[in-house]
């Protein structure tokens, strides 16, 4: 099999990115020599590489899909939104400038020759590159500067699927659309759908998905099922909605559960350290944005931020805040990470990020923080109290006085984190997936008749989701028409859909 293969969606959140590791996975367990690739991604939820940079989560996990490090090439255009106007552009794993919608397309002609050189050269060393696209092809609107759906399908001469979710609704006249608003050279590049979290009898589909060739001339390639086991590695904050919970709870060994209460701030980074918490049995996580849901917590976890002194005043003005403060005085557990760690301090200077000079933080750490133009991008291992662990960095903020004791120690003996009572915070994220270390937490803040599982393995839980997705495309996608595409390409002669555009 040599060749590679684009999966769009007819909305963001639709099914690509699982799709993508689940094509990955399965063509590695054949013996394909295989990569990921998504030309340009927008997302706070990133990782550290081996090579010193930075790019998009789900794109680490099509990596891990593929038996793979983390690679830059994997994501060379990664957006970071800062606000509801302007993101960071991180092209091949380091930060370059802020930009807006509009500066950005600005920036797209170099960006194109990124994106085709890196492309090349997976292609040029790999069997076969299963790409992913960005939001929709059908955001016309966009398609001049398009770096990622049908701009590369055209450039590199790539077949297309597209996916959909029918858990939204309307999925077929979704999929019909998607392909009706596009031009002809796009649609004929346009080789067929997939059908996302389908529940129920599949013969009650097929009549549509019939029609839906007989409109179209592409057929589906199948319709995978729904499956509750899928949650882990959020490609985006989408999902992260308040008030509501993380992952699927497991029964508690004991006779009670273990509540954790994630904080949903606005401009959330990372939203993905908290789901360690959530793989263990009777753990209950729950995003929110409720005041009154902190006090009954038993662990409050306040995540990583794109825009910490933002997301500060937020907490404030919400009265969140208040009772995150009123809580450590009670001596309940409060957990910070990254943004959420600098939140928990006396003080941020930041010149940078938000340019609003000093900021009193909530002073439940002694601890101050001063933001650096140069962005922290580094894998890391420790100890912390005799455990081993390890985690990563991503963020500008340095720690210049910290006269709390350290919650654990680099490799090379330098301090970081800070513990004061019930209060911790670190700047390292995935610290909870270093599962002895999260066991200890556990057992720290446990209630009377909680039981931490003593083997819970977050790698193997993530192992586990990938072997699932890579099963369902096996089982359920057409593996003839599916090597065929990759093979060959788009089949030539695809009918074209008329369109009233075109008048």
């Amino acid at each position: 099999m040599h060749g590679a293969l684009l999966v769009a969606g007819t909305t963001s959140d639709a099914g690509k990115s699982v799709l993508v590791a689940g094509l990955c996975r399965m063509l590695a367990r054949r013996g394909v020599r295989v990569a990921p690739f998504k030309a340009q991604n927008m997302s706070n939820n990133s990782v550290v590489t081996l090579d010193g940079g930075e790019i998009g989560r789900a794109q680490a996990l099509q990596a891990r899909a593929c038996g793979l490090e983390p690679s830059v090439r994997f994501n060379p255009v990664l957006l970071k939104p800062g606000s509801d106007r302007t993101s960071q552009l991180v092209v091949r794993g380091k930060a370059t400038t802020t930009v807006g919608a509009r500066d950005y397309m600005q920036h797209r002609q170099w960006l194109r020759a990124v994106v085709a050189e890196d492309l090349e050269s997976l292609r040029s060393e790999f069997d076969v590159v299963i790409c992913e696209g960005a939001g929709s092809p059908a955001e016309i609107n966009l398609r001049a500067t398009d770096l990622a759906n049908m701009g590369l399908a055209e450039a590199a001469r790539i077949p297309v699927v597209v996916v959909g979710d029918i858990d939204r609704g309307g999925v077929l006249a979704h999929l019909f659309g998607t392909v009706a608003v596009l031009s002809p050279s796009d649609q004929a590049l346009i080789a067929g759908f997939v059908i996302n979290k389908f529940r129920g009898d599949v013969a009650l589909l097929e009549p549509g998905l019939e029609q839906l060739h007989s409109l179209t001339g592409r057929p589906t390639l199948g319709v995978i099922p729904f499956a509750d086991d899928l949650w882990l590695d959020a490609e985006d904050s989408l999902g992260v909605t308040g008030n509501a919970p993380v992952g699927r709870p497991r029964p508690p060994l004991g006779d009670r559960w273990l509540s954790v209460a994630a904080i949903r701030l606005p401009r959330i980074s990372n939203s993905t350290d908290v789901e360690a918490l959530a793989c263990e049995p009777g753990v209950a996580v729950s995003w929110i944005t409720d005041p009154a849901r902190i006090r009954d917590a038993d662990l409050v976890v306040i995540p990583g931020s794109k825009s910490t002194v933002s997301d500060l005043e937020w907490l404030r003005s919400t009265g969140l805040a208040d009772e995150i403060i009123a809580r450590a005085g009670r001596g309940q557990a409060v957990l910070g990470i990254c943004g959420g760690y600098q939140m928990l301090g006396k003080s941020i200077v930041d010149d940078v990020e938000s340019g609003s000079g000093t900021t009193a933080g909530l002073g439940l750490l002694d601890l101050d923080i001063e933001f650096a133009p140069d962005k922290v991008l580094a894998q890391v291992t420790g100890t912390a109290d005799g455990i081993s662990v390890s985690g990563y960095e991503i963020h500008h903020g340095r720690v210049i006085r910290n006269g709390d004791r350290p919650l654990l120690e680099g490799s090379e003996g330098a301090p970081e984190g800070s513990v004061r009572g019930p209060v911790r915070g670190t700047h390292w994220h995935g610290l909870l997936e270093s599962d002895d270390y999260r066991r200890s937490l556990l057992r720290e803040i446990a209630v009377t008749g909680f039981v931490v599982a003593p083997d819970t393995s977050v790698a193997a839980v993530r192992e586990q989701q990938l072997d699932l997705l890579a099963d369902l495309v096996e089982q359920h996608l057409d593996q003839d028409l599916l090597e065929k595409l990759i093979n060959g390409g788009a089949p030539r002669g695809l009918p074209v859909i008329a369109s009233a555009l075109e008048g």
